[in-house]
């Protein structure tokens, strides 16, 4: 495995240090890891619900039949 490392820049004299990341730092990575998957997770099925919704709307307005609030709601741009 290899370490997981970060580098800091003094600006004032452009020195780059390379360092290996603590223990906390990997622990806050992981965490922050997992949040972000959990979040783009969320945001995926929200979307493919909200695209359900509309083909369900759509479908009912084919074939004639009146649309839920939630539905109407969709089309409404």
């Amino acid at each position: 495995m290899t370490t997981l490392t970060k580098v800091i820049v003094d600006c004032s004299t452009g020195e780059e240090t390379i360092l290996p990341l603590t223990a906390e730092e990997i622990a806050q990575r992981e965490a922050d890891a997992l949040a972000a998957a959990e979040a783009q997770a969320a945001a995926e099925a929200e979307a493919e619900a909200l695209a359900a919704l509309k083909a369900s709307a759509r479908a009912k307005l084919v074939a004639g039949t009146p649309l839920t609030e939630e539905e109407a709601a969709t089309l409404v741009i």
